[in-house]
């Protein structure tokens, strides 16, 4: 049922924008029609990734492929909105009829505008942001911790070797003693990863890293995911925990699977003497995590919307969707993610990693 939902609104959006494109531009039919099919034809990109075409495709076409097709989307959804704008203005006696009809001046402002937003949410992509974040704990702590955290890497045919070199290289800089990854390190297929070697970059690592499983990876084999983590040097912790010196580590099964343990559950195991880290990807149910007194939990999934407004949709949805958080003792993070799906875009939002000093401090 989602994929006809998925297919029907671009197809509802595309006659709408279709039209719109048909009587704004001052030229002949048959460059009217040619403009729309590229544009229909540029959504349907986008479902041969779907249904994982791409991985019969030679590379560099399969890469075109993924980015323009979901690029795509990202570019209706702003013409939808600025369009529905202008129907809105022309209904309300604001916006001339004249704008809209064969109109090479509207036309040659909304293609710059379009482009010139799509850019600037390209290199602000581009641009990884870094969070800090101070935790302090009565609990025991020999001597303070800094802590990498990240989530939705996504790589794939888009965020692929190059880019997480230099997200390695970023890291390292940060001489952290622990890496933390909240899910979603795989974006939908596992070619990209083995023909370019992508486990190599995270064994450049140069300390431990834990993760949690996302709902990206449940999209491919499971255990060829396993098995990619494993060669990376990557610890999974899926329903299970780690004890790492002073802290320990709890991962969950992604929020997706049916049949995941409980916190509570998972919680009767671990010692909680020790400073409690919960990685979860998707930040459903926070309280779970206050009633268990996990010290501070790390989740991601939301991207926080990727574009604007998509954003105040993802803000409604979840408790915390962005940023810092707390219920009672229990700290929290949900970050927007270091990588991104689809289209290299940030509009409204940022891609970034969180850095984490940890210290101890005396009881009173």
């Amino acid at each position: 049922m989602w994929f006809y939902i998925l297919f029907l609104l671009p197809l509802l959006a595309i006659t709408f924008i279709g039209w719109h494109v048909w009587c704004l531009l001052p030229v002949a039919w048959f460059w009217k029609v040619l403009i729309i099919l590229l544009m229909v034809g540029a959504v349907m990109l986008l479902f041969a990734n779907f249904s994982r075409t791409t991985d019969s495709m030679p590379m560099p076409l399969a890469v075109a492929t993924y980015e323009i097709g979901t690029s795509s989307i990202f570019v209706l959804l702003y013409l939808f909105m600025l369009f529905l704008l202008l129907d809105i203005g022309r209904l309300l006696r604001l916006v001339p009829r004249s704008v809209l009809y064969q109109n090479w001046w509207a036309a040659g402002v909304i293609f710059v505008g379009i482009f010139a937003l799509f850019l600037y949410g390209n290199l602000h992509y581009r641009h990884k942001y870094v969070e800090p974040l101070q935790l302090t704990t009565k609990k025991p702590l020999r001597s303070s911790m800094k802590i990498v955290m990240m989530s939705d890497l996504h790589i794939g045919y888009h965020n692929r070797s190059e880019e997480l070199h230099r997200w390695v290289d970023m890291v390292n800089a940060e001489q952290p003693d622990l890496i933390l990854i909240a899910g979603d390190i795989i974006d939908n297929s596992m070619r990209p990863l083995y023909e370019e070697r992508m486990h190599e970059e995270f064994l450049r690592l140069k300390a431990p890293v834990y993760a949690c499983i996302g709902n990206h990876e449940c999209f491919r084999s499971e255990d060829e995911a396993k098995e990619f983590y494993k060669k990376s040097g990557i610890r999974l912790l899926q329903d299970s925990y780690a004890n790492v010196g002073d802290l320990c580590i709890i991962g969950r099964d992604d929020y997706a699977h049916r049949y995941r343990a409980s916190l509570e559950t998972l919680m009767k195991k671990v010692n909680r003497k020790k400073y409690c880290i919960l990685l979860d990807h998707q930040p459903h149910h926070l309280e779970e995590a206050e009633q268990q007194h996990v010290d501070f939990q790390f989740s991601g999934h939301t991207h926080h919307g990727q574009v604007w407004p998509i954003s105040w949709i993802t803000d409604h949805i979840y408790e915390c969707a962005f940023g810092r958080h707390q219920r009672g003792d229990t700290h929290y993070y949900i970050s927007s993610g270091i990588g991104i799906w689809g289209g290299k875009f940030r509009i409204g939002t940022r891609s970034e990693y969180v850095v984490v000093t940890l210290s101890h401090v005396s009881g009173e």
